[in-house]
């Protein structure tokens, strides 16, 4: 049933590119603290080495990867084949955060497709990597993107969603550090 590989290979490279959502989980250090998992998509996720992953964070009402990322750096991301063969891969790993304002954030921003709501790159040494059956995962039908959070953050502009940031992005629910204001 489920293994594990030293790295992404050209299998696993093949396996991930083909998922169209992938999911984020994180959580603080404080016990009482809230576990986080969040749903990504739009064409997000990178893979940038052998052990080296990252993915576009977009504009959104929580904070709590970044948060929880400042504080720990714990994460784990996992991609679960909704159509072909049964599959589920997670990478745990060590991210960072790497924010507009840091040298490297535009280096690595040009990897992904240009999107106004872009707040911060998430970075990924990825430390251990399994797989699992997946069988009791169904099968569904991918039909399109959704247009809407592009759509909102057009809508906003560069003022208005530093500005949202600022009221909704600055701490997690459970008061920790968010992402810095964005000039």
């Amino acid at each position: 049933m489920g293994k594990t590989y030293p790295t992404i290979d050209e299998k696993l490279r093949k396996f991930i590119e083909a998922q169209t959502v992938y999911f984020v989980a994180t959580a603080p250090m404080d016990a009482s603290g809230y576990i986080n998992i969040s749903p990504k998509g739009l064409d997000t996720f990178r893979i940038l080495g052998e052990s080296t992953v990252a993915y576009l964070d977009l504009t959104g009402s929580g904070i709590e990867t970044v948060a929880h990322l400042k504080e720990n750096s714990r994460i784990t991301v996992m991609f679960c084949a909704f159509q072909g063969p049964a599959n589920i891969l997670r990478l745990y790993g060590r991210g960072r955060v790497v924010e507009p304002h840091q040298a490297e954030y535009a280096e690595l921003y040009g990897q992904f497709p240009a999107h106004l709501g872009a707040r911060s790159i998430i970075v990924i040494e990825v430390s251990r990597i399994s797989d699992s059956c997946g069988w009791g995962v169904p099968r569904l039908k991918f039909e399109a993107e959704r247009d809407q959070l592009d759509v909102w953050a057009e809508k906003r502009g560069t003022e208005g969603l530093r500005d949202y940031r600022l009221q909704k992005n600055s701490a997690s629910i459970d008061g920790l550090p968010g992402v810095e204001p964005m000039d």
